[in-house]
């Protein structure tokens, strides 16, 4: 049963208010009956509350791309979410936690648009994504639950924008994504804090290629309605399991052809104050 369209705009205001109060809240789950339509336009209507206030959209990234974490949660496709300007972080930069409830970070590969790209408007919206494509990064995302105790259904998460919160990008890379050769596939990716491993894992963990994140972002966008801008960031999805985010710590990922990209964190997020 779809939620009413007042339901769902109180929806977005609870989340955006999390998100700008730092405060956690319940889970939808708890008290309402949201089908996963419901949930991707509570996430658009938190996005708009976003950019309303000047908070752009620079990118998408998608979530649950690693088998082991889809079926954890029971599902057989990717989710979907929207980046915004604010949550975009300087490489080698620094990142104050008091922005966040209960952070943690993932190593990420990122590509990058040089050229717009609407999939509503396109015969054949994957092609058209790679053309579009012009360099590639290694990243770091950072995610934070707006619901208490990091705790969310499909549902939850979808209508959270995927625990979308920061993210960084290394140096990007020219890239020609119409080539076959155009390959990432088995390349490990180790997760540092302060020079000790946190994580590691592959991007083989990322649908078997982070390439093979287009077709799904080019999907998603044109069922989702995003138009994506030049100079737009698609996170492809996360190469480790979520690695906590303490504060005054140097985080780094590394990803061998790619590079690696770091911050520094200071403070603390707001749970733990």
């Amino acid at each position: 049963m779809t939620e009413s369209t007042s339901a769902l705009s109180g929806y977005a205001s609870a989340l955006d208010e999390a998100v700008t109060s730092r405060r956690a809240i319940a889970q939808l789950s708890g008290t309402a009956s949201l089908t996963l339509d419901d949930a991707y336009r509570v996430q658009a209507l938190s996005s708009e509350l976003r950019t309303a206030r000047g908070d752009r959209l620079v990118g998408v990234k998608l979530g649950f791309t690693s088998k082991a974490k889809a079926l954890q949660m029971g599902v057989s496709d990717v989710i979907f979410g929207r980046l915004h300007a604010r949550g975009a972080y300087a490489d080698g930069g620094s990142v104050a936690l008091e922005a966040f409830i209960h952070p943690r970070v993932e190593p990420e590969v990122a590509f990058r648009l040089g050229a717009p790209f609407d999939a509503r408007a396109s015969a054949d919206p994957e092609a058209e994504l790679r053309a579009a494509v012009d360099a590639v990064a290694p990243g770091l995302e950072i995610i934070d639950s707006r619901y208490a105790n990091f705790k969310f259904s499909l549902t939850d998460v979808v209508a959270d924008n995927t625990s979308a919160a920061g993210f960084v990008t290394g140096a990007w890379q020219p890239i020609d994504l119409t080539s076959a050769a155009a390959r990432f596939d088995d390349r490990p990716v180790t997760v540092e804090i302060d020079g000790a491993v946190a994580a590691t894992g592959s991007t083989g963990d990322i649908l078997g290629d982070p390439v093979l994140a287009l077709p799904a972002i080019a999907r998603m966008a044109a069922a989702q309605g995003v138009v994506l801008p030049a100079g737009s960031v698609l996170l492809a999805g996360a190469a480790t399991a979520a690695v906590a985010l303490p504060g005054g710590v140097t985080v780094r990922a590394t990803v061998p052809g790619l590079g690696s990209v770091h911050v520094t964190t200071t403070g603390t997020p707001a749970e733990e104050r």
